[in-house]
């Protein structure tokens, strides 16, 4: 009996030993990924969810408003150009920024000095927004004709015998002698007789020096991993180089472009520093980014501004997870 019983409070001692290391084990990988789940809780998921809840109350966040916030920028002309700059901003810098990488990055492919002219084009992404704006200040910068101008740029349109130019102020560049046309009560839809959005085409600029760079990169990498097999073959059964980067090249690398294309996307979506620091958001340059400041700590309309906060996140969050499944499908790949 007493043998029985010893035997059984050693087999009930290994069981509850498995129980209790399986039980550890089960329990170790929550330690290690804790504190990062709580740091997440904390300073993403709960801000998020209280910036939501801001935007259905008014400016002093103590009345509900339901969706007047947002219907602020179907009404509201202020809004409704910083939306407009927005879709300017994300078809123009995208497209410009990853078409001029993807050439710099076919063209630039094993020629001399390769390395030297990629980096000094990839430079620019070195410096930051801000210190890229006041780079791009003393470019733009404007005084009146007659005197000496201290941008380059108006200093060699004045050397040619131009006037100078508002870049930074002017919504539009006339030409000869026709004037920008306003359509009264509108506002923020209106067209010019010559170069319209200057200023913001200005701005723009700014931005597509900066991403070129990172997107020649990431092409230029592309472009490199493409089997020299199929492109000596392609030379042989005597194809042209414009057919080879149309069929050859363009095709394999179009996974590449996708996620160059969606970061671009997501730059520019919470583009503010060089809108804030060049002009300010005036002279119609304001972007979503610059009136959500704007409303939130000048105007102090914390409902309106926690609205445009939510239309970011919802512009961004989508091309994120498309990100975010474009890597997951090339790992599957390998």
């Amino acid at each position: 009996m007493a043998v029985a019983i010893g035997r059984g409070a050693i087999a009930l001692g290994i069981i509850l030993s498995n129980v209790y290391r399986r039980g550890l084990r089960g329990l170790l990988p929550w330690f290690y990924v804790g504190p990062a789940l709580v740091f997440l809780l904390l300073y993403l998921v709960l801000p998020v969810v209280q910036t939501i809840y801001l935007s259905f109350l008014d400016g002093r966040s103590q009345q509900f408003v339901g969706w007047d916030n947002y219907r602020f920028f179907v009404t509201h002309a202020a809004a409704g150009i910083a939306l407009r700059n927005n879709l300017l901003w994300l078809v123009g810098v995208t497209g410009v920024s990853v078409g001029l990488g993807l050439v710099l990055a076919v063209l630039l492919d094993r020629v001399r000095y390769e390395p030297i002219i990629k980096g000094l084009i990839f430079m620019p992404m070195a410096i930051s927004f801000v210190g890229a704006s006041v780079i791009w200040r003393f470019v733009y910068a404007y005084r009146p004709a007659g005197r000496e101008q201290l941008g380059i740029l108006n200093a060699i349109v004045t050397a040619l015998g131009g006037q100078p130019i508002g870049w930074t102020v002017e919504t539009c560049w006339p030409l000869a002698d026709w004037e920008p046309i306003t359509l009264p009560g509108v506002g923020w839809v209106w067209s010019c007789w010559g170069i319209p959005f200057l200023n913001t085409l200005a701005l723009m600029t700014i931005m597509i020096w900066l991403q070129t760079g990172f997107c020649m990169v990431l092409l230029s990498a592309a472009v490199k991993g493409i089997p020299s097999d199929l492109v000596d073959a392609a030379r042989v059964d005597g194809a042209t180089e414009p057919q080879i980067f149309w069929r050859i090249t363009l095709p394999l690398i179009r996974p590449t472009i996708a996620v160059v294309a969606t970061t671009v996307v997501i730059v520019v979506l919470k583009v503010f520093d060089i809108v804030w620091v060049m002009t300010g958001g005036h002279q119609e340059t304001e972007v979503l980014a610059s009136r959500m400041i704007k409303e939130m700590f000048n105007f102090r309309d914390f409902g309106r501004g926690s609205a445009i906060a939510v239309l970011l996140l919802l512009a961004v969050v989508p091309v994120m997870v498309s990100t975010m499944r474009r890597f997951r499908d090339g790992e599957d790949g390998l």
